[in-house]
């Protein structure tokens, strides 16, 4: 989420990471700026897209490098992808094959059990300024 304000000035007010064996993905809700939303609104749906998509191409490899990072693994793909209308973007890396006993990459009924799509965990964020609008009271005019 921080890198994405960063690059776009705005982040999403929510995401959720999905992490299983050799994938994770981040689902971010409500990543368009303001003047985004308003060319959707015009219309201008493919420009906003292909703005996104310069982004992504641009961040990718600060977001390959902070993942590898965090996990100690590499990253094999990265993949991503927006959808305005409702707001949301999908970021997914393919990492490198863990290790398994005597350092082989695990194979036969390992390896299919592995590639099941069933998320060890799942972690959800709000950004500070969904926090805030949450808490704060609304005034009527």
């Amino acid at each position: 989420m921080r890198l994405l304000n960063e690059y776009t000035g705005r982040g999403p007010t929510k995401a959720r990471t999905y992490i299983s064996e050799d994938l994770v993905t981040v689902v971010l809700q409500d990543t368009l700026t303001r003047g985004e939303r308003s060319l959707v609104r015009n219309g201008e749906v493919e420009l906003v897209l292909a703005s996104r998509k310069a982004y992504q191409n641009t961040m990718g490899p600060a977001l390959i490098a902070s993942l590898e990072e965090i996990l100690g693994r590499k990253v094999l793909a990265f993949l991503s992808a927006n959808h305005v209308s409702p707001d949301y973007a999908v970021e997914t890396f393919v990492l490198e094959p863990q290790q398994h006993d005597g350092g082989e990459p695990a194979e036969g009924a390992a390896a299919e059990l592995a590639s099941e799509p069933s998320p060890i965990s799942a972690v959800e964020e709000e950004s500070p300024r969904a926090a805030k609008s949450r808490s704060a009271p609304r005034s009527r005019r």
